[in-house]
């Protein structure tokens, strides 16, 4: 009887994982759950669509080593597939002194990761790259680049069934158990019988996870990111991608821009407390996930430890101006009314009990499942990386 594998997620990490094991085993029968109507469209339909060439990451760990190992085989990957791809690069730029040092830092961690082609440029490079920004020094990163992800996760899908494996949609998983023979995946329609399960829920990732192995924690506090669209009389201020030197005592980038694959030239996202995990609209609400958010230990610890940013937050996220403040320190001549409020996407952030953020990929493995409890960006950028990786630890090859 052949080998059956089930992927919970149809975001862009479970479809990559589920395209790796059936190019990887001839004869397995890979099954992908989804409790949507469609792929892809939570966090991988809602970003911004960088390919990101490993600038922030930690040295060493899995992030790093995955972002830089998932970029080179997303290239390829996007060529022999002629899906868009666009190498626009990346302008990180400090505008106030104080910031130099944490500049300094983040020169060394892009450096120690060997970002390709990082260059170190003063105010007259930075305006021959992007004539309209601001700022005492940047760093260029050439192969920071732009793509559609939901392209992406629709080329992956075509593979898995294209090699005979299925994608159930409108399934939800509701219960998962460990049997004699392997794992029992039910569904609110039927049970399925698996030898091995991976467990890529994004948005529901610990709730899932919990229905695997019991485990509380870390919990998912969701994020929403809102995005501002520049007009097209103004698109051409931008030509690729700039962004501000990031806080390191937090996960999140900050307001920055982004050339779209389309054209389109958006600012965002800043990072404003979700009151539901799917909610894309601020009057959104889910007393269920307001209830996980306030039970949990780490929120408030969370909250205590970050209220100020969070307050900032807020008012950019009600004021436009407050918004551009942040966003005209870097290209002062976009102003108010060159912006027009856009789409939204909503961040998986995975926060332990004393309040942390947690910042790397966190993927574990037992008793025939392997699950994914924290995968925000560079996941999709990863995710070919991230797929390599988690079969390898499945089928005991060394993991790079």
């Amino acid at each position: 009887m052949p080998q059956r594998i089930g992927v919970v997620g149809g975001g862009i990490v479970g479809l990559a994982v589920a395209r790796e094991l059936t190019r990887r085993h001839d004869g397995v029968e890979v099954v992908v759950f989804d409790k949507e109507d469609r792929l892809a469209p939570h966090q991988s339909g809602h970003n911004s669509g960088v390919v990101h060439a490993g600038i922030y990451y930690q040295p060493g760990s899995l992030k790093a080593r995955l972002c830089t190992r998932g970029r080179g085989l997303l290239e390829d990957y996007v060529a022999e597939h002629r899906l868009p791809y666009r190498r626009c690069g990346k302008l990180v730029v400090a505008v106030e002194p104080e910031e130099l040092g944490r500049f300094d830092a983040l020169e060394r961690t892009a450096t120690a990761n060997q970002v390709p082609g990082l260059t170190r440029v003063g105010p007259r490079e930075m305006r021959d790259l992007e004539p309209y920004a601001a700022g005492l020094a940047a760093l260029h990163s050439p192969a920071t680049a732009i793509t559609d992800y939901v392209a992406v996760a629709g080329s992956f899908a075509r593979e898995i069934t294209n090699a005979g494996g299925r994608i159930l949609l409108s399934t939800k998983v509701t219960g998962i158990r460990h049997q004699h023979f392997g794992v029992e995946v039910a569904t609110a329609s039927r049970r399925y019988r698996v030898d091995r399960l991976v467990v890529c829920a994004g948005l529901q990732a610990d709730r899932v996870c919990r229905l695997a192995d019991g485990v509380d924690g870390p919990r998912i506090v969701p994020f929403r990111g809102e995005y501002l669209r520049v007009t097209p009389a103004k698109q051409h201020l931008v030509r690729g991608m700039v962004y501000p030197v990031p806080d390191p005592r937090y996960p999140f980038l900050g307001v920055h821009f982004t050339r779209r694959v389309t054209g389109e030239l958006e600012v965002g996202p800043n990072a404003v407390l979700a009151l539901r995990r799917e909610g894309y609209r601020r009057a959104e609400v889910s007393l269920a996930d307001l209830a996980a958010i306030a039970t949990w230990p780490g929120s408030w610890r969370m909250a205590r430890r970050h209220w100020r940013t969070g307050v900032r937050e807020v008012r950019g996220s009600l004021s436009l101006t407050a918004y551009l403040e942040q966003a005209r320190r870097y290209v002062p001549a976009i102003t108010t009314a060159d912006v027009a409020r856009a789409g939204c996407g909503i961040r998986a952030q995975a926060v332990d009990r004393a309040g942390g953020l947690l910042d790397d990929f966190q993927i574990g493995q037992e008793d025939g499942i392997t699950t994914v409890r924290n995968a925000p960006s560079p996941a999709a950028t990863s995710s070919l990386a991230i797929a390599e990786f988690i079969v390898d630890r499945m089928t005991g090859a060394p993991a790079g």
